[in-house]
């Protein structure tokens, strides 16, 4: 009989998603010798070498990649068990997982953990901000238990809950203010500002300019933050795309002005996804209400400087 513990399936789950003892270590709250000595442990219980060591990072060998799957499965069945205790109670309490992506985080986060908080003081929050496919990855497998992305994600073992739509702004130089509001054919040809590879956003704005992200407009920059666009088109250096969630934060502090494009405007869908084996699907589709309504507290400028509130989407499902 293997003796093995579920500590030790923990730690190395997070050795091979770190791919280092210390990060490892420190995403377990443990030192690094203690790890270290659980997964060689480990290694004895299951009677082979699990990884490759060396000063700089860690690697799984065959024998590894493949326990790790099976690793995975036992700790996502253990996780479910207490998804399945904390289903049958009343309220809302307990470990709660939540990933977003990185251009809604900074703008939606912090009303929904305050509404939260009021609402539910009992719920643990742990919150993972990333690029959509590592978050649809980490809910597949059990790594966490909902993300807010933007729809739709086409991953048959998740449900997807629309919680609101809301457009993309262009954002240009102060100077700009007065003259007409280019079209999507026009920004082709303009100095166009956009998130670097891997973003969803980057590909929804090339989308509207009806083009790829293997052929980008133009003229194109790069950057890794819409903070960091909305500097760049201040400073005069080319025009952008935020999503109007972000403008109030984004623009105080910059010279630039926002306007809206002529209809159809150019817009996402964002929403929720879970697993559709979760047994917290009562309890999430809670949670979907309490962020669709803090997203319609946020407000973003009109070209006028009027405000208009994000659309609702609605509680749609999506198989």
């Amino acid at each position: 009989m293997i003796n093995v513990t579920l500590r030790q399936l923990r730690y190395f789950d997070a050795l091979a998603q770190h791919g280092h003892f210390g990060r490892a270590a420190e995403a377990c709250a443990v030192s690094q010798p203690a790890l270290s000595m659980q997964i060689r442990e480990l290694e004895r219980a299951v009677g082979g070498v699990l990884i490759e060591r060396n000063a700089r990072q860690v690697t799984l060998t065959t024998f590894g990649e493949d326990l790790l799957h099976r690793v995975r499965d036992i700790l996502r069945s253990v996780d479910e068990l207490g998804d399945f205790a904390r289903a049958s109670r009343d309220k809302l309490a307990g470990r709660l997982r939540v990933g977003m992506i990185p251009t809604i985080a900074p703008y939606l986060l912090p009303k929904v953990i305050e509404t939260l908080a009021r609402l539910h003081p009992e719920l643990d929050i742990h919150v993972r901000e990333t690029l959509t496919p590592k978050l649809i990855k980490e809910v597949a497998e059990g790594r966490l238990d909902t993300a807010i992305v933007a729809l739709p994600v086409h991953e048959p073992s998740l449900t997807e809950v629309a919680l609101f739509t809301e457009s993309f702004l262009l954002v240009r130089p102060g100077e700009d203010a007065k003259t007409p509001v280019p079209s999507a054919e026009m920004l082709r040809e303009m100095r166009l500002l956009l998130l670097e590879e891997g973003h969803c956003f980057r590909d929804q704005a090339l989308s509207f300019c009806n083009m790829q992200s293997s052929s980008p407009p133009r003229e194109v920059l790069d950057a890794s933050s819409l903070s960091t666009l909305v500097q760049m088109v201040g400073a005069g250096i080319g025009v952008t795309l935020i999503p109007e969630m972000a403008v109030t934060v984004e623009t105080r502090s910059a010279p630039v002005t926002v306007s809206r494009f002529k209809n159809p405007q150019p817009s996402r869908t964002i929403g929720m996804v879970w697993r559709k084996t979760s047994p917290l699907a009562a309890q999430l589709l809670q949670i979907a209400e309490v962020v669709s309504l803090a997203a319609d507290e946020l407000r973003a400028p009109k070209g006028n400087g009027a405000k208009e509130p994000a659309k609702r989407a609605g509680r749609r499902k999506v198989a």
